[in-house]
C-alpha cells in the first residue's frame, strides 16, 4: 500500500477539493495522510477515510506565520514513512522539495492557483519577488503535477517547461432537491479574499432587489464590511462566514443566481476555474461570471452562465436583473445546469487522479 503525503496551510475542515482528492485516493488503495494548519477557531476533526494531522504555529499570519509552519512541517515529514509526497501551493513547496530528496520519494505539486498571479502577491513587489524566486526555483524540479485548468497548465508549461494534468476542481455529484428555487437570492461561496469583485457587486446591490449571501471568510473581510456599510445595503447582504460544505449545498438549493465574478489584475484570476463554478452547476444555479477563457469554452459547450465583460457595477446589476426578470432564459440556464452537472461531476473527474497516481508508481 503506498503511502501519500499532502501538505496545505489552510484549515483541513473546509478544503472540499483535498478532501475530494484524498478521499478518492484512499477509496482505491492508498494510505493518505492531509496535513494542515490549526487555527484558534479550528472545529474537531471528523473523521474521514484518510488521515488528518494539523500543525500549531505561535505566529498565526504573514512571513513569520510561513517560516515556523513551513520549518515544523519539515521535521514533522522527516520522521514519517512515505512514498510521495504532494505540496498544495506554493506555501508548502519547499519543504515538499527537501523532503523527497533526502527520502528518495517521488514529488508532485497540486496548483490549485497560479500563486504569484495572485492579485494579493502581483500588487505587493516585496512579496512578488519572495515568491517568484521559490516558483523558479521549485517549479521545473517537480516533474509530475497538476493543475484546475488547462490555461493554468499552458502557463506552467510556457514558463517552466513542465507538463502538468489537468484535474478540475469538480463537485460530487449528489442527489438535488427537485424544485425550483423560490427565494432567488444571490449567492456568492468561496474566499473572500482579494480580487474577488466584492469592490463592484456591493455598490451593484443597491440596483438589484434580490439579496446577496456570502459564504466564506479571509483577509477582505474588514474591507467588505466597510464596503456594505458605506453603499447602505446592510439590509440586502448577509455574510454568513465559514460553512461546512454540507451547509454550503443546503444553502446553494435554495438559491437563485450564483455569483462568480473576478477582477482580471493578476494573471491567476483570468486563467482560474475555481470550484464555486461547478458548485452553483450541482446546485442548479444559473450564474454570473466573467468572459474568461475557462468559462468562456465550458459555457460554449453547456450554457449555464451569463458571461459579462467588465465589472462595472451597473453592468452587473443589469446582468443580475435580466436573468432575474427573464423567464426563459433562466429556465434555460437551470435546465442546462442539471444535464452538465451529470457530466461536469467529480466521480468521471477522479478516473483522471486515479491515472495520474498511478503513472506515478509505475515510473
Amino acid at each position: 500500500m503506498k503511502r501519500i503525503f499532502f501538505t496545505v496551510t489552510n484549515d483541513l475542515t473546509y478544503d472540499q477539493r483535498m478532501h475530494r482528492i484524498c478521499t478518492t485516493l484512499a477509496e482505491n488503495g492508498y494510505l493518505v495522510t492531509l496535513i494542515g494548519y490549526k487555527l484558534a477557531a479550528s472545529l474537531p476533526l471528523k473523521q474521514e477515510k484518510f488521515r488528518q494531522k494539523r500543525i500549531n504555529c505561535l505566529f498565526k499570519k504573514g512571513k513569520m506565520f510561513y517560516a515556523e509552519y513551513n520549518v515544523r512541517l519539515f521535521f514533522f515529514l522527516l520522521f514519517k514513512r512515505m512514498d510521495a509526497i504532494c505540496a498544495i501551493d506554493l506555501d508548502t513547496i519547499l519543504p515538499c522539495l527537501s523532503i523527497s530528496r533526502w527520502k528518495k520519494i517521488p514529488r508532485i505539486y497540486d496548483a490549485h492557483e497560479f500563486f504569484t498571479g495572485l492579485k494579493e502577491v502581483e500588487t505587493r513587489p516585496r512579496i512578488k519577488k519572495f515568491w517568484t524566486r521559490v516558483e523558479k526555483k521549485a517549479v521545473p524540479k517537480f516533474k509530475f503535477g497538476y493543475t484546475v485548468s488547462q490555461s493554468i497548465a499552458d502557463e506552467f508549461n510556457r514558463r517552466y517547461g513542465v507538463y502538468y494534468a489537468v484535474i478540475r476542481n469538480m463537485t460530487k455529484l449528489r442527489k438535488l432537491n427537485p424544485s425550483t428555487p423560490s427565494e432567488k437570492f444571490l449567492l456568492y461561496q468561496g474566499a473572500v479574499g482579494e480580487a474577488r469583485g466584492f469592490e463592484y457587486l456591493i455598490p451593484a446591490m443597491k440596483r438589484i432587489n434580490n439579496n446577496l449571501v456570502i459564504c466564506g471568510d479571509g483577509n477582505f473581510m474588514e474591507q467588505l464590511k466597510r464596503l456594505v456599510k458605506d453603499n447602505a445595503v446592510e439590509d440586502k447582504v448577509e455574510l454568513k462566514g465559514m460553512l461546512s460544505p454540507d451547509e454550503l449545498w443546503t444553502i446553494a438549493q435554495k438559491a437563485g443566481i450564483g455569483m462568480g465574478l473576478a477582477e482580471n489584475t493578476g494573471i491567476n484570476q483570468y486563467l482560474a476555474l475555481p470550484n464555486k463554478f461547478f458548485d452553483y452547476i450541482h446546485a442548479g444555479l444559473p450564474q454570473i461570471v466573467m468572459n474568461f477563457p475557462e468559462y468562456i469554452k465550458l459555457n460554449q459547450q453547456f450554457e449555464v452562465a451569463v458571461l459579462i465583460e467588465d465589472l462595472n457595477p451597473e453592468r452587473i446589476a443589469d446582468s443580475v436583473n435580466n436573468l432575474l426578470l427573464n423567464d426563459v432564459l433562466y429556465q434555460r440556464l437551470r435546465e442546462n445546469c442539471l444535464k452538465a452537472r451529470e457530466i461536469l461531476n467529480w466521480q468521471q473527474e477522479e478516473k483522471k487522479l486515479l491515472d495520474f497516481y498511478q503513472s506515478v508508481f509505475n515510473q
